[in-house]
């Protein structure tokens, strides 16, 4: 804390309900109540959280358009003293909404940020999916464009993390098509719909029977959804090809081999172990030449 500004305010970084007005944290509206003002990304949709818990803290719009002009105001009011806090327009900030440029000029600024959770759409479905939580690649929205996406997609084919996405109504056919055809239509998946709100649905399938129900429904085609993937199967150690010892012998010549082993599992999903090995094979076979 030493090397903070001292006597300067606080930025608040408060999660909101996702949906469900309950579930909003007693600390948070504490906050939402006690700061001189509130960085919101829709002051329409914000003001209505606030009206139903009877706060009147003025609002300030802050989305994507605006960041960089409006951080430079919010940073001068937090350096002499005032506590402000930032909200999306439901979740945590920054998931996937604005609020990075602010929170890095801040921190920059040796500004206090300080984090109040709550409530965020990826964990809320990873706890249900159902699938393996152990690790896992959040990759929020897709490209909107088919090439772009795709493109995306085959680059994440072969790893072994659950895989999660975020995903509109106009597009979740489209995305869902493109990811039975690059990642493969028989991927266990899940479609988390409309968390926490009225219409919630959670669907649990192969990704070619996902396609094909919600294709079949028009009602599950509406709303937010949040996409979950299962990774590819980790691959078995005899599966350490020419190209997987090429990449291995390269990074080998610039890394440790701790951390080159380590870097060539990331990106093909093989055991580090066995990776591990392969690497003391190549440097005992370069003593030798």
């Amino acid at each position: 804390m030493s090397n903070l500004q001292k006597d300067s305010g606080v930025l608040y970084v408060v999660a909101t309900p996702i949906g469900n007005l309950l579930d909003i944290s007693a600390r948070a509206l504490e906050v939402l109540r006690k700061v001189v003002l509130i960085a919101a990304e829709d002051t329409r949709h914000s003001r209505k959280l606030l009206a139903h818990y009877g706060i009147g803290t003025p609002l300030l719009a802050l989305h994507e358009h605006n960041e960089r002009e409006v951080t430079e105001k919010l940073l001068r009011r937090l350096a002499a003293g005032e506590d402000i806090a930032l909200v999306s327009d439901a979740g945590t900030p920054l998931i996937s909404d604005p609020g990075f440029y602010l929170v890095r000029a801040a921190r920059q600024a040796r500004l206090r940020v300080v984090p109040v959770p709550g409530a965020s759409a990826l964990i809320a479905a990873l706890s249900v999916a159902g699938l393996p939580s152990d690790r896992f690649m959040f990759e929020g929205f897709l490209p909107s464009r088919q090439a772009a996406r795709r493109q995306r997609l085959e680059t994440l084919a072969a790893a072994t993390a659950t895989l999660v996405f975020y995903e509109s109504s106009h597009r979740i056919c489209d995305s869902l098509r493109d990811m039975a055809d690059c990642l493969g239509g028989k991927r266990e998946a899940t479609v988390a719909r409309e968390l926490t709100k009225t219409f919630e649905t959670l669907m649990h399938d192969t990704l070619d029977g996902l396609v094909q129900q919600v294709e079949a429904d028009a009602d599950q085609q509406k709303g937010e959804f949040v996409v979950l993937v299962a990774g590819a199967p980790a691959r078995e150690r005899s599966a350490i090809d020419a190209a997987t010892v090429q990449m291995l012998e390269v990074l080998l010549s610039e890394l440790p081999l701790k951390q080159a082993a380590g870097l060539v599992a990331r990106i093909t999903g093989l055991s580090r172990n066995a990776l591990y090995e392969q690497g003391l094979k190549i440097k005992e076979s370069r003593k030798g030449a």
